[in-house]
C-alpha cells in the first residue's frame, strides 16, 4: 500500500491518538574539539557512502535557500548583527533529464564535517571515508512539478547538519510533499553559505558546542530557543513564499493549509514547541527530542516546555528508539505531554534501534562497518542492530503514513 500525499479535495476524519515516551540533547549534543584543528582531506581509495533511493513516483528536485532575519542578532556570535539560515528545499520535479544528483552536503561543509565528527563521542573515522562524495537522489535546477503539495519543515538533531536528513526528505518529496530542511548555524557541525559577509568573513560556520548542552543548562536553553525562533522565521517566510529565492514556479505549488513539521533530537524538541505555538501547523513528528529544559542546578527540577505543561490539541507522533540510554529522562516530558493531550498524541518506538536511526546514519554506518572503519559496537551504540534494509523502509513508511493521513487534501 502506498502513502502518497493526496491532492484531491477531501476532509480527514480526526483520529484518536495516545501517548508515552523519548530524547534530544543527550547523545545528540556531543562534545566537539576545536573544529579548526588540522585534518587531512579525502584521498584516493576512500570509501564513498551511498544513500537509499526514494520510493515515490516523482523525481525530486532540490535547491539551497539562504535566509536572513534582520529582526534579531545571531544567538551564538555577538559580532553577527542578523540571524542567517541555510535551508534545502526538496520538491516533486517535472523532469530531471540531463541533471546531476546534488551532494548530500555542500562541499566545504562536508570537508569541515569530516574534520569535526571524529572528535566527537560518535567516534566516526578520522580517515578512510570521503564525506563529500556522497550523492543524494535529488537534482538541483529541476523544474517543479505543477500541483498543490503539502509542506513539511524539518529540523535536524543538535550539532547535525541538515544534510543528515537527506534520505527521508527525498522520499517524502518523491511521494508528493515539499520539504524545507533547516540548518541552525552555530549549532550545526558545519554550515556553508553562498558567500562571505562583512560580519562573517568565512563561507562556512562551524559549531560552537564544546560539550554536551544538556549538561550546560544555559547553552541548552540558548540552543532550544534559537531553534524555535529559527523555525518561526521559516514559517513566516513561507507565508510570503513568492518573495523567497525558490525554483521558478515552486511557490505556487505550496499548500500551506497542509503544513507539517518534523525533527530529530533537538530538532524534535523545537518543532514540537513551534507546533504548539503556531496553529498554522496541522501535524508534527518528534523523533526523540526532550520537551523540557535541563535542571539549572544539581537537585533542581527540569523546566517543561509550554507544550509539555499544557498539552497538544493537534496530531503529534512521538517516535523513539528502543535502545536510547536516557529513556527515563526522556519519558519525564513525553509522559507529561501525553497525559494532558489525550487522543492527540501517540508514541511508538523502533525495535533494535538507537538514537541516530532516524538520520542518514541508518544507511551509512553499516557501510562504514563493512569497510572496516567502524566496529559493530560503535555502530550499535549509534543506530542499533537493525538492518537498514528493514529500518529505513519502516521509518519512512511510519512518517509518510502519519503525514498522509493528517495532511490530506481539503
Amino acid at each position: 500500500m502506498t502513502h502518497d500525499f493526496p491532492i484531491s479535495r477531501r476532509t480527514v476524519t480526526r483520529s484518536a491518538l495516545l501517548g508515552s515516551a523519548a530524547l534530544l540533547l543527550g547523545p545528540a549534543h556531543r562534545a566537539y574539539a576545536d573544529p579548526r584543528a588540522t585534518a587531512t582531506g579525502p584521498v584516493s581509495g576512500d570509501a564513498v557512502l551511498t544513500l537509499p533511493a526514494p520510493t515515490g513516483r516523482h523525481p525530486v528536485g532540490c535547491q539551497p535557500v539562504h535566509l536572513v532575519d534582520d529582526s534579531r542578532r545571531d544567538p551564538w556570535d555577538p559580532a553577527i548583527p542578523v540571524r542567517e539560515l541555510m535551508l534545502t528545499v526538496y520538491y516533486p520535479a517535472r523532469d530531471v533529464t540531463g541533471l546531476a544528483p546534488a551532494p548530500q552536503m555542500p562541499p566545504q561543509a562536508a570537508t569541515w564535517f569530516g574534520r569535526i565528527v571524529p572528535r566527537t563521542p560518535l567516534h566516526l573515522p578520522a580517515a578512510g571515508v570521503n564525506w563529500g562524495a556522497t550523492r543524494s537522489h535529488a537534482f538541483e535546477g529541476a523544474s517543479p512539478l505543477p500541483g498543490r503539495w503539502p509542506v513539511l519543515v524539518h529540523s535536524p538533531g543538535g550539532g547535525d547538519p541538515r544534510g543528515l536528513g537527506t534520505s527521508l526528505a527525498e522520499d517524502l518529496a518523491s511521494r508528493g510533499a515539499v520539504v524545507f530542511s533547516v540548518d541552525h548555524p552555530g549549532d550545526a557541525a558545519a554550515v556553508e553559505f553562498p558567500d562571505a559577509q562583512p560580519y562573517r568573513k568565512d563561507t562556512v560556520r562551524t559549531t560552537v558546542f564544546r560539550g554536551d548542552p544538556r549538561d550546560q543548562p544555559a547553552v541548552a536553553r540558548t540552543m532550544t530557543d534559537a531553534r524555535i525562533a529559527d523555525l518561526h522565521c521559516v514559517l513566516d517566510r513561507l507565508g510570503r513564499a513568492a518573495d523567497l529565492p525558490l525554483p521558478h514556479g515552486l511557490a505556487k505549488t505550496l499548500d500551506l493549509r497542509r503544513l507539517g513539521v518534523y525533527g530529530h533530537s533537538a530538532g524534535g524538541s523545537a518543532v514540537t514547541e513551534v507546533m504548539y505555538e503556531d496553529r498554522r501547523v496541522r501535524a508534527g513528528i518528534n523523533l526523540e527530542g526532550y520537551l523540557d529544559y535541563p535542571p539549572s542546578a544539581p537537585g533542581a527540577a527540569a523546566e517543561p516546555f509550554p507544550v509539555a505543561a499544557n498539552g497538544m490539541d493537534r496530531p503529534l507522533l512521538l517516535l523513539g528508539s528502543e535502545g536510547f540510554n536516557r529513556r527515563q529522562e526522556l519519558d519525564r516530558s513525553w509522559l507529561a505531554l501525553a497525559a494532558l493531550s489525550g487522543r492527540w498524541v501517540r508514541s511508538a518506538r523502533v525495535a533494535d534501534a538507537n538514537h541516530w536511526i532516524f538520520t542518514d546514519y541508518a544507511a551509512m554506518l553499516p557501510q562504514l562497518q563493512a569497510a572496516g572503519l567502524m566496529t559493530a559496537a560503535e555502530r550499535n551504540m549509534l543506530i542499533g542492530t537493525a538492518n537498514p534494509t528493514a529500518s529505513v523502509p519502516k521509518i519512512r513508511h511510519t512518517i509518510r503514513r502519519f503525514f498522509a493521513r493528517h495532511l490530506a487534501g481539503h
